[in-house]
């Protein structure tokens, strides 16, 4: 079945075929069985460096650093939901793909609202949660809708493929999968026929007036 919705997921594991590698594609397996297309992209081995604030995508529409992120962009346009998927490093996600989603998400003009995020999280022990609720935020900012599981969208291993051995992190993949795939399809059919919510002008303050 192809009714042409899809997902984009990033991969940023520097690590081919690991843990982070495994939750994934366990994530794949439910995607294809509901109809929904995917895309992995592995960021965490790319060279990326991280936003300066220049500016000049306001002007241009794109990073002024070319590179992955502004292959990115289009991607993540035509995509109904977006995956981020990372190991934990120091209780934190991996820095390269901080890089790029600070750019991806400050360099891209088009409107993300109703694009269902969902974040994944690898660690050998401690730190999921931190790293989750670090990733959320991308989604929480951009009027994204978040996609929740039974459990806080974690799983364990530090050697490759000990993953696959944590049998509640399988399940808790499979489980946010299932429940993306109907947000991302309960959307659509609220698109064509509620469209999306009304849009304000935006009002931006600071602290100091």
């Amino acid at each position: 079945m192809d009714n042409g919705l899809n997902v984009l997921m990033l991969n940023g594991s520097p690590r081919a075929n690991g843990n982070t590698t495994a939750a994934l594609r366990e994530m794949e397996k439910i995607f294809l069985e509901n109809g929904i297309a995917t895309e992995t992209v592995q960021v965490g081995n790319k060279d990326i460096r991280g936003c300066i604030a220049c500016g000049s995508c306001f002007e241009s529409g794109r990073c002024v650093f070319d590179d992955v992120v502004n292959e990115l962009a289009p991607k993540f346009e035509k995509a109904d939901g977006l995956v981020v998927a990372s190991p934990v490093y120091y209780a934190s996600a991996n820095a390269t793909l901080i890089a790029c989603l600070d750019r991806l998400f400050y360099s891209t003009s088009f409107d993300k609202t109703m694009k269902v995020g969902a974040s994944v999280v690898c660690a050998r022990r401690g730190g999921c949660s931190a790293t989750f609720d670090e990733l959320n935020k991308y989604f929480t900012i951009a009027n994204m809708p978040i996609a929740s599981s039974q459990y806080w969208n974690s799983v364990h291993g530090r050697e490759k493929g000990e993953a696959n051995l944590d049998a509640e992190g399988m399940q808790t993949m499979r489980v946010l999968a299932r429940n993306m795939s109907f947000l991302i399809k309960s959307i659509a059919l609220g698109k064509e026929r509620f469209g999306l919510p009304e849009v304000e002008e935006w009002t931006p303050t600071h602290f100091i007036r």
